[in-house]
């Protein structure tokens, strides 16, 4: 009885499944292929963006925030003796909880003195959780697996706006044991995602006025077009107009008066053609390197080699002759070598594309910290068609 179940549960989830696989393959069908006007419409969604990604209406700005610290629970990582402050700060805390101790009493391998910074954005209110960066200013090695205690931060008036707490990220990590270490990117840099608490609000009202001004946060005359473009075509008429690169103006209609925040909330999600310099990106500290879609490349050619120099000292105990009345002597055996990888040499041909690009590079097998060395001798060599920034 229950083989004659099993079997027809199979024959009608058979049917079903057959039933179902026409339709399934028709409303697949049309995602199989994009006819032209559906590629180019595409295309189009790329080549575009929201107006609250590209520009912001121009007004008060971010402040910056700063304080000083105590990263705790770092594993022997942490400030030496030779940095003093750390443990006179950290006998100052024990002493508001009631210990009195020493500054020169207290061994600080897991303590290191740091700065957090942060930016205050001018419509974030109290209660809002804002990201913060912490860098050590002491002789710690690194900030794996601290905890930052909490820290007040200060606005540039001196005043105490904001509290920053949390265990912190660092891009990177390291191990050190019996006087030799490994360290991979920065370690002394970190960050607390959401760390600072708000205190306080800015008073940042929007007054009524009869001009709009939109900044881009990437100032293009193309850009700037594009924007001027969508809000005419949003508001009608000739409202929106391009001052330069980085500001176009808006002539606020009369039913927006006294209602600008009604405008703005109109105006953001609309979308508007942007355009972007060709750039490159390199982070030294962490060996990151990204190139964005316009970049090119003039006729070049790149080779790319590397010398290392391997220094080993071996110790061997040297035993004198039995009854010589010699002594027992440590023996340092010096070994050094030095080796060259052979250069690959690669030609990129005018107007090579960034897929081009990656592909050369990864025929020569470098790594990060190669490209970064690579692209700023293309760069250096005029062969670089895109604007380098190093972070």
């Amino acid at each position: 009885m229950r083989t004659f179940i099993r079997t027809v549960a199979v024959l009608v989830a058979a049917v079903l499944l057959g039933a179902a696989s026409p339709a399934a393959a028709q409303g697949a069908a049309p995602n199989a292929t994009q006819t032209p006007a559906q590629s180019a419409a595409a295309l189009r969604d790329i080549s575009t963006a929201r107006l609250k990604d590209v520009a912001s209406v121009q007004g008060p700005t971010d402040l910056p925030l700063i304080g000083y610290g105590l990263v705790v629970g770092l594993n022997k990582s942490g400030d030496r003796r030779q940095t003093v402050f750390s443990a006179q700060t950290l006998a100052n805390m024990l002493e508001r909880f009631g210990v009195a101790v020493e500054p020169g009493g207290i061994k600080i391998e897991n303590v290191a003195a740091v700065l957090v910074t942060a930016q205050w954005g001018p419509y974030t209110g109290a209660g809002a959780q804002i990201d913060v960066t912490v860098s050590s200013i002491g002789d710690a090695r690194s900030l794996q697996g601290g905890t930052l205690i909490p820290t007040p931060l200060r606005a540039p008036d001196g005043q105490v706006v904001a509290l920053a707490q949390g265990q912190l990220t660092v891009g990177g990590f390291g191990a050190s044991s019996g006087g030799t270490s490994v360290a991979v990117n920065h370690l002394t840099v970190g960050r607390v995602p959401r760390g600072a608490l708000l205190q306080l609000s800015r008073p940042t009202p929007i007054t009524a006025t009869d001009t709009l001004r939109l900044a881009l946060h990437e100032p293009d005359f193309t850009s700037a077009g594009g924007i001027a473009r969508a809000v005419n075509a949003e508001l009608g008429g000739d409202a929106a107009h391009v001052v330069d690169a980085g500001l176009v103006t808006i002539q606020v209609p009369g039913q927006y008066s006294n209602s600008l925040p009604d405008l703005i909330a109109r105006l953001e999600p609309i979308r508007v053609s942007v355009d972007s310099v060709a750039r490159v990106v390199i982070n030294e500290r962490t060996g990151t390197v990204v190139l964005g879609g316009e970049v090119r490349i003039g006729a070049a050619a790149v080779a790319h080699g590397s010398l290392s120099v391997k220094i080993a000292t071996q110790f061997d105990v040297s035993q004198p002759a039995p009854f010589s009345q010699g002594q027992t002597t440590v023996v340092p055996q010096i070994n050094v070598d030095v080796e060259e990888e052979k250069s690959q040499l690669i030609a990129l041909e005018p107007g090579t594309t960034l897929a081009d690009v990656v592909k050369a590079l990864n025929v020569l097998g470098v790594s990060p910290r190669d490209i970064v060395a690579i692209l700023q001798a293309l760069k250096a060599a005029g062969a670089l068609r895109a604007e380098l920034v190093i972070l």
